[in-house]
């Protein structure tokens, strides 16, 4: 009955006194060839991690750009197809419908979840009394699993779960039936947006609120002598001071979007409504055993991240703000259009100061 867990334990037992002795091996070998003790210790201790990236991470990425040229079904050998794999993407609906359905999800729930993150990190980033626990209250959602977010998102969405239950009056009121949110494919979509907001709740606001934390309180205070609003303080000051921030969010926002899985996974939907196309190509993989075909979709789906990723990174100078950037013989090169303008939107008293490279607020301004 436990044979596969005792198995199991002498496959771990024998790896780890592979690696162990490939350590031993790797040491004195280094320390033969007149290494310091210090070096060879250094590379005896990352190779385990060496062998695991080698292992499970590039001969997988490399292999899976093989196999997008073959027909491949884990049984039998891969037999080489040339482009047949990519052609037989130009007529797969469901590729189109996934990547399609993928590309929507990104589109509403990235800038939500920024709008969200920055909101939260506004109210965390004020000096009130046990500010502490409601940024650990608040970074909570972080850490919770991502099968267990889903399981519980699940269940919030069901048509007799929480979320129906709180917001039956306004249904009533306004004349509409319950959303059946994942179990209707006109609501699947914004079912998983949904969910996605509980991403507001984490990392993203607790990297935000460290770029709030970064922003020079003289800024506020140059501004606010000069008359400016709190709005005003808000799109002149802490936008251009934070975009660095944000572009950081976005980047790793998108990317996480467009690879949405684990949560799609334990969701179940109708089958004639489309899925992320991770959930796809792990289907046709891993279900259909046609890895040639999933190998191929994969990397497609990595140059639209890549094509995507660099339009976020080449639209940068047009709004991301570095401050190293604006002073010095740089920004007299660039021209008075460049990125480094939002300095421009800026108050003029406020905007001399700082060109002249003195402090935002002086005594004489002050007073």
């Amino acid at each position: 009955m436990w044979s596969w867990y005792t198995d199991a334990l002498r496959d771990y037992a024998a790896t780890v006194v592979l690696l162990g002795a490939l350590m031993l091996l790797v040491y004195a070998g280094l320390r033969a060839l007149g290494r310091n003790r210090d070096t060879a210790l250094g590379w005896t201790f990352v190779l385990p991690w060496l062998v695991g990236f080698l292992a499970f991470q590039l001969f997988p990425f490399v292999a899976s750009l093989y196999l997008a040229f073959t027909d491949y079904d884990v049984l039998t050998p891969p037999r080489w197809v040339g482009l047949a794999n990519f052609a037989r993407l130009l007529d797969d609906p469901k590729f189109a419908a996934s990547l399609k359905f993928t590309a929507l999800y990104a589109l509403f729930s990235v800038p939500l979840g920024i709008a969200g993150s920055l909101a939260c990190a506004l109210l965390l980033n004020r000096n009130i009394k046990g500010v502490g626990f409601w940024r650990t209250l608040y970074y909570v959602p972080a850490v919770i699993p991502a099968v267990a977010t889903a399981v519980l998102w699940r269940w919030l969405l069901s048509t007799d779960g929480l979320v129906n239950s709180i917001l039956g009056p306004v249904y009533a009121l306004l004349g509409l039936d319950k959303p059946r949110w994942f179990l209707d494919p006109e609501t699947v979509l914004p079912g998983f947006v949904l969910m996605s907001l509980w991403g507001v709740f984490g990392a993203n606001t607790v990297i935000l609120l460290a770029g709030l934390k970064n922003i020079p309180r003289e800024l506020y205070d140059a501004a606010a002598v000069d008359g400016a609003s709190g709005w005003a303080r808000f799109r002149h000051v802490t936008v251009p001071m934070l975009s660095p921030t944000l572009f950081y969010v976005l980047v790793t926002g998108l990317i996480g979007a467009l690879q949405m899985f684990t949560q799609a996974f334990f969701v179940e939907i109708p089958r004639t409504t489309p899925t992320f196309l991770q959930v796809y190509i792990y289907q046709e993989a891993f279900g259909l055993r046609h890895m040639g075909y999933a190998s191929a979709m994969a990397w497609v789906f990595l140059l639209v991240i890549l094509a995507l990723t660099l339009l976020v990174f080449r639209s940068s100078p047009l709004w991301v703000y570095y401050e190293s950037e604006v002073r010095g013989e740089d920004r007299a090169a660039r021209g008075a259009k460049a990125p480094g303008r939002y300095l421009d939107l800026l108050r003029p008293g406020l905007r001399r100061r700082l060109r002249a490279g003195a402090p935002a607020v002086d005594d004489q301004h002050v007073a």
